[in-house]
């Protein structure tokens, strides 16, 4: 088979180039390019997903050599490279003017995939001027490390070892240079820590030395390294496949130029200013920019680091759940109906909506929890939704919390910016929040509005984002646990359980143990439900038994029952509510009222 004339991964603007240059020489208007793709995307989604010709590994897909663009790689990870990067949408930009295509001479190129012409561009009626979406992407809000598969962790550590002893000698250089002035003279030029001259005559400042001209330091010393950000610009794509706050993995060519910047005086009509804004509010120092070929959207499971591709078959599903019940009732210090909830509450999801009633949700609000009581038990059942759902976060809820949190995300107008909010996550995250150090005190306006927010989602699963002028709903599927000392009346729960542990138990486990559970929780919540007729039958006499003996009943309790009886049955790895699951739900019900009397 004969080679590629391009490396995909080294060289993709390679790969772009030589693709345009096939389809103009074959009798196509660059006019005709804008919104469809010549053949470089599709190039690329073979190469990714058809050709394992580059793999070691027979198991191992050609999209996995491709690196992840996150904190850790961004040190290493070289201009101009294919790269990968998952994120939640955190804000949509709008769209983007450039020139397309243009003609250098007599032939014409493009600038589809990149911020700035590898060619001289002058002004001329032959340009093409095109359009694409920018994305303000962020890494998932909670996602915890170990959604990190262990091929890449170790690249990442080798890498950034490499990284720090090649920043150690720079440094080291440095620091000979010290009492150096700079001048030019026949073996070249000479400088002081201060400053020093780069090959195009500029000055650059010994900070930008230390931290920038080694081929290992991509970025410069202001990126955040924590959570590092990505502005993603998106070609040929409708506006519905990609929403606010899901979750994707986009493939494209990372661009830094930190020397990339628009005159204000200088911005044309192709430009409208925006490119200027953009640059003001994601500096190409702290923000990468990634050039979308391909994107997808990413589900809880494809955040595990070994995702089998098994069957979830009833024999298989009910060892794993009875070892996952057993490791939540020592967590829960040997609390089987606790455990037993919690379990059903991790399975949870919403996944259907009827008028403003989110189906499928189950917040759950453990009572009898105190400051002491919570480093005992609170502390390790938080650590245990770390280890077992890819996003997670503990809010710690207090007068002065809500009195000065920013909960529900808001629009700035100034900067044209969607201001994120501790509430504006990914679906499938899930909050734990600890009341027991909420005291008596005074709520301010911000706390009263923070407080109705919180009550909103827990109740219809919508965040209320405020664009000034008016307010807008957010769909969420938020999983939500409140640890309090009595019933929260801040977050009015689905389930309210009083806990009642009797021993500390251990929550170690073993890794093969928590992948498996991983894999339950992530493949369980998905599976499709349905009752037959005669149990809708046998639900519906007992629904009207127990309203009978029990006039407080309503439609949400009903709701919340039939939840129950769907979130048990997948629990075994059933798509169908059996008799003996239902009669397992009514049982965990008895128990709970009579803990609640």
């Amino acid at each position: 088979m004969v080679g590629l004339a391009y490396d995909c991964l080294a060289n993709p603007l390679g790969a772009v180039r030589s693709t345009f240059e096939k389809a103009i020489a074959s009798g196509s208007d660059p006019a005709s390019f804008d919104g469809r793709d010549w053949g470089a995307v599709d190039l690329f989604r073979h190469f990714l997903f058809e050709d394992d010709g580059l793999t070691q590994v027979q198991t191992l897909s050609v999209l996995s050599i491709v690196p992840i663009l996150n904190s850790a790689t961004i040190r290493w990870v070289q201009p101009n490279t294919l790269v990968r990067f998952r994120g939640m949408i955190q804000d949509m930009l709008g769209n983007e003017f450039y020139v397309g295509a243009y003609k250098d001479g007599s032939v014409w190129r493009t600038n589809k995939f990149t911020d700035v012409p590898q060619f001289p561009m002058d002004t001329s009626p032959d340009m093409r001027l095109w359009e694409r979406r920018m994305l303000y992407c962020i890494p998932v809000p909670g996602q915890n490390s170990w959604t990190e598969s262990p091929s890449e962790a170790v690249m990442y550590r080798s890498m950034n070892s490499a990284t720090q002893q090649r920043e150690k000698r720079h440094r080291l250089d440095v620091e000979a240079t010290d009492n150096m002035d700079c001048n030019v003279s026949d073996e070249g030029v000479e400088c002081s820590p201060a400053k020093k001259l780069k090959e195009d005559g500029h000055l650059q400042s010994q900070e930008s030395i230390t931290e920038g001209t080694s081929s290992s330091m991509i970025m410069g010393p202001d990126v955040n390294r924590d959570s590092l950000p990505c502005l993603i610009k998106i070609y040929d794509c409708p506006e519905s496949d990609l929403k606010l706050n899901e979750v994707f993995e986009f493939v494209g060519v990372f661009t830094f130029d930190p020397e990339f910047k628009v005159d204000k005086d200088e911005c044309d009509d192709f430009t409208n200013g925006f490119s200027e804004d953009v640059l003001v509010h994601f500096p190409p120092n702290k923000v990468p920019r990634l050039h979308c070929f391909i994107h997808r959207k990413l589900a809880v499971h494809d955040f595990l680091p070994h995702s089998p591709t098994v069957e979830p078959k009833p024999n298989l599903v009910k060892e794993i759940r009875e070892a996952l019940l057993g490791h939540l009732t020592a967590i829960l210090g040997n609390d089987g109906v606790a455990a037993h909830f919690m379990l059903l509450h991790l399975l949870s999801t919403v996944y259907s909506r009827v008028e403003t009633v989110a189906v499928g949700k189950l917040s759950l609000n453990l009572t009898c929890f105190s400051k002491e009581s919570v480093p005992v038990f609170g502390t390790p059942l938080r650590l245990a939704m770390k280890n077992l759902l890819p996003f997670t976060q503990c809010i710690s809820l207090t007068v002065d919390y809500l009195n000065t949190a920013s909960l529900a995300p808001r629009k700035d107008y100034e900067t044209n910016r969607l201001i994120t909010g501790a509430l504006q996550l990914a679906e499938g995250s899930h909050l734990i929040f600890d009341e027991t150090h909420l005291e008596a005190g005074t709520l301010n306006s911000v706390g009263v509005e923070n407080a109705r927010v919180l009550k909103t989602l827990m109740e219809l699963q919508k965040v209320e984002y405020d664009f000034k002028f008016y307010k807008l709903d957010m769909a969420a599927d938020i999983k939500m646990l409140i640890l309090s000392e009595g019933k929260s009346n801040i977050l009015p729960a689905d389930i309210v359980l009083p806990f009642h542990p009797s021993s500390v138990g251990s929550s170690e486990v073993a890794a093969e143990a928590l992948e498996a559970w991983r894999w339950y929780l992530a493949t369980l919540r998905s599976l499709p439900h349905s009752i037959e007729p005669e149990m809708q039958k046998v639900i519906e006499n007992d629904l009207v038994a127990a309203r009978q003996e029990d006039r407080k009943l309503g439609t949400q309790d009903f709701s919340r029952l039939l939840t129950m009886g769907r979130l048990m049955s997948m629990s075994f790895g059933e798509t169908s509510l059996s008799l003996e699951h239902w009669q397992m739900v009514k049982e965990l019900e008895r128990l709970r009222k009579e803990r609640l009397k």
